[in-house]
């Protein structure tokens, strides 16, 4: 049997680090700003990313890699019969995935791929299921298959602190976003069938990590609590810091933090949090 790769693309949270020593293998994403494109992770990283969409005159977009960027790396992996789980972020949100299966139909590589149904540390939480699976030598089969019960046990909020990006997407209306400026709401997004769907719209700082919390409790209440990770666009002392300490006051230290990718960041805003966890 020949070995295992794993493929994903540049909104995981994983570090540098990690990703090297477990030999994933990043497709990345671009954003392009003020005429300039940047490939993400490469030579834009997010803290810098958020200054320069701070003063562009435009919003930011970001550009699925095309298929042909696929194929050529699952036709190196595959070459001696190796084969390919490649597990990307939701499909609800960008058309990644789909990039990643038409180069699946074009390239001799057997190649799985996987819509993860999620972004950031909820993407990574897969990515490192994998990753033991493969090391313990599971099949694909077998990888793919706990993939699916991963996915079914974890949970993604995402915390707006402006409407912002989101008006000038063309997501939500000027008037809606006038409306919740006014009245301060926050509003709380669920990543749940790989696409956001609003969860709640509480009014300050405190209701959004009081409705987190007790999504949290009542989510984990007599399961095991395996990860858990914050992704942020500037909003720990807002919002990221009383959620660490609320969770350790739950029993749970491990709390990773990460900066919000520039792909997700584009939409979110600044000030954005993204709160998500894996427990069975």
């Amino acid at each position: 049997m020949g070995r295992i790769h794993i493929v994903t693309d540049s909104t995981c949270d994983l570090t540098k680090e990690e990703i090297g020593k477990h030999e994933i293998h990043v497709v990345p994403l671009t954003i392009q700003i003020d005429g300039n494109t940047y490939i993400d992770g490469v030579d834009i990283e997010p803290a810098s990313f958020i200054e320069k969409m701070k003063t562009a005159s435009q919003l930011p977009k970001s550009s699925q890699p095309a298929p042909g960027v696929f194929k050529e790396l699952y036709d190196e992996l595959g070459k001696n019969g190796d084969r390919i789980i490649s597990i990307h972020m939701t499909g609800g949100m960008s058309g990644t995935v789909q990039s990643a299966r038409q180069a699946a139909d074009m390239t001799d590589s057997h190649v799985t791929v996987v819509d993860s149904r999620y972004i950031a540390w909820a993407l990574a939480f897969q990515l490192r299921e994998a990753v033991r699976l493969r090391d313990e030598g599971a099949t694909v089969e077998e990888i793919v298959a706990r993939l699916d019960e991963v996915r079914k046990n974890t949970r993604l909020f995402v915390v707006l602190d402006t409407l912002e990006n989101m008006v000038k997407g063309g997501r939500i209306g000027k008037g809606k976003a006038v409306v919740s400026s006014l009245l301060n709401i926050k509003p709380i997004g669920h990543l749940d069938i790989g696409e956001v769907t609003i969860a709640a719209k509480p009014r300050s700082y405190k209701q959004v990590v009081k409705f987190l919390m007790n999504e949290f409790q009542e989510d984990t209440a007599g399961k095991t609590i395996k990860a858990v990770g914050i992704s942020h666009a500037n909003s720990m002392d807002t919002m990221g810091n009383s959620m660490i300490q609320l969770v350790k006051e739950a029993g749970f230290n491990s709390i990773e933090i990460a900066y919000t990718s520039p792909v997700i960041c584009t939409h979110t805003g600044e000030g954005a949090l993204g709160f998500m966890y894996f427990a069975e």
